[in-house]
């Protein structure tokens, strides 16, 4: 049996006549930029976010970048982040002129450990930028808390926690939020994508502005201040407008398989954590064991695929040298990443391609389902 890590043509096939429909109206009216559709999109997810903001811009990093400028981010500033995460993350801190500096994780959730915040803290800490990693939100509470002590801004990479909960919130619980499209996503485009979701008008003006050369969004040939062009396609927003009353279930399908992971493999593999009052959206299965690389090895020999997320961090990445931090300096972040493998995770897994990765895994260890 051949089951891919992420299977994208089996979602568009489920839903191949709503986004068939979407690009033609695209197509057909050659709206390609802004306009009515990119709007529609925007207030939709919006919605989904219970926020009264969305702007779509062209990619996660965008609009992590857009969001720490937004901010007042820039040189001379650090932001408290974490190394067990995507490099977009660390480098959206340095493109803002920006210093990232990482502290370590909970060794349960592979999330921000809030209580090492204070002792990272220096005169030039302007923010902190959690990441809900895997699908689950960081402990937002105990980041706000430090971060009100301190009077610091806090961005929220939600780059994968598209539904994510906390004590029945979503992000962004913080001021503001970064949101990636990239196609393997929970919310994926048919390309790159990205979005900015705030409770703040001023914070979505500045970023609906700076998207767009500068210009004030029906203002074309007038340029208010500088910018760049950072703006979502029309194409990406009417396909992620076709796919977004989906989530919620496909959401819940993840959550499902990823029940059954867990019932199966206790006690074999150290399998993720949903903490109490939190609702993990899976967007990646992330699980723990002594031997990754041969049991990977073992797995693909059977047909699965699956990854190794994140394995050199990015406080050890040839990127951040000048940095100066060594081996040994997250240490949990350090023994998480020599453990993991992320297994197969999408809606339209079944659950007997669920039961054979168990059943294969199983056998790997030796022992019987």
């Amino acid at each position: 049996m051949k089951i891919p890590f992420v299977d994208l043509k089996a979602q568009y096939r489920a839903i191949q006549t709503e986004i068939d429909a979407a690009l033609r109206d695209i197509l057909e009216n050659t709206a390609f930029i802004e306009g009515p559709r990119l709007e529609a999109f925007e207030k939709d997810f919006a919605a989904f976010c219970r926020a009264p903001h969305c702007a779509g811009v062209g990619s996660g990093t965008d609009a992590l970048y857009l969001a720490l400028k937004a901010l007042g981010v820039g040189p001379g500033d650090e932001v408290i982040t974490v190394s067990h995460t995507y490099i977009a993350t660390a480098e959206a801190i340095s493109f803002a002129g920006a210093t990232p500096v990482f502290v370590d994780i909970e060794p349960d959730t592979m999330l921000m450990d809030a209580r090492l915040l204070d002792a990272a803290m220096t005169p030039r800490t302007k923010a902190l930028l959690p990441v809900h990693l895997y699908g689950q939100l960081a402990d937002m509470d105990a980041v706000l808390a430090v971060a009100q002590k301190h009077g610091l801004h806090v961005l929220e990479d939600c780059a994968q926690a598209h539904a994510a909960e906390l004590g029945g919130r979503r992000s962004p619980i913080a001021r503001v939020a970064a949101f990636s499209f990239y196609p393997g996503k929970n919310l994926g485009a048919y390309g790159d994508a990205g979005g900015v979701v705030t409770h703040d008008p001023a914070i979505h003006k500045d970023i609906t502005e700076v998207r767009n050369h500068g210009r004030e969004r029906h203002a074309k040939y007038e340029h208010a201040r500088l910018g760049f062009g950072f703006r979502m396609d029309t194409l990406q927003a009417a396909i992620l407008r076709a796919k977004l009353p989906h989530l919620e279930a496909w959401t819940e399908k993840r959550r499902a398989h990823a029940r059954h992971y867990t019932e199966r493999l206790k006690g074999v593999l150290e399998t993720p954590v949903e903490r109490p009052g939190r609702r993990h959206v899976y967007h990646v299965y992330p699980a723990r064991t002594e031997r990754p690389a041969a049991l990977r090895t073992h797995l693909e020999a059977a047909g699965i695929s699956t990854n190794c997320h994140y394995p050199i961090p990015v406080h050890l990445q040839p990127a951040y040298a000048a940095l100066g931090l060594k081996r040994g300096a997250l240490p949990v972040t350090e023994a998480c990443v020599a453990r993991l493998l992320s297994l197969p995770m999408y809606p339209d897994l079944t659950a007997d391609q669920v039961d054979f990765v168990c059943d294969t895994i199983l056998a790997f260890f030796g022992r019987k389902g």
